[in-house]
């Protein structure tokens, strides 16, 4: 039952990871193209959509809590028992761990792109001031 369970924590997040890839497509790619070189800008687009699904399967398939139904942390604890009740908040967070860590990395992102373009712009506009 355990096994099963890791293999549908690892798919719903996976899932939401692919969710998350096909809504912020275009934004990431229009981002990139105006910050950095075309040729350059599809491999870093490629490399952020990697970050997203290695971010967000990771935040959501937590290994350590799934620890709780194969071994106990003391001799007096008893093994969780995998309840329809408790695939249900295994699953809610699961979707909620791998929404939070690829927001938390989406964040950093947007941030750094958007220094980025304002820099870009500034040197931009002293190149069309001196010219």
């Amino acid at each position: 039952m355990f096994v099963f369970l890791l293999i549908v924590v690892f798919v719903v997040a996976f899932a939401v990871s692919t969710t998350i890839v096909l809504i912020f497509d275009k934004p990431i790619r229009q981002l990139l193209n105006k910050v950095i070189p075309e040729d350059v800008s599809s491999a870093w687009t490629r490399y952020v959509k990697l970050a997203i699904y290695v971010v967000g399967i990771s935040g959501g398939v937590r290994i350590w809590a799934l620890e709780r139904y194969i071994s106990k942390r003391s001799a007096t604890d008893e093994l969780l028992q995998l309840s329809r009740e408790r695939w249900i908040i295994e699953i809610y967070e699961t979707i909620i761990g791998t929404l939070q860590s690829v927001v938390w990395l989406l964040l950093v992102f947007f941030v750094f792109s958007l220094i980025a373009y304002v820099i870009t712009r500034a040197i931009e506009s002293r190149r069309v001031k001196t010219s």
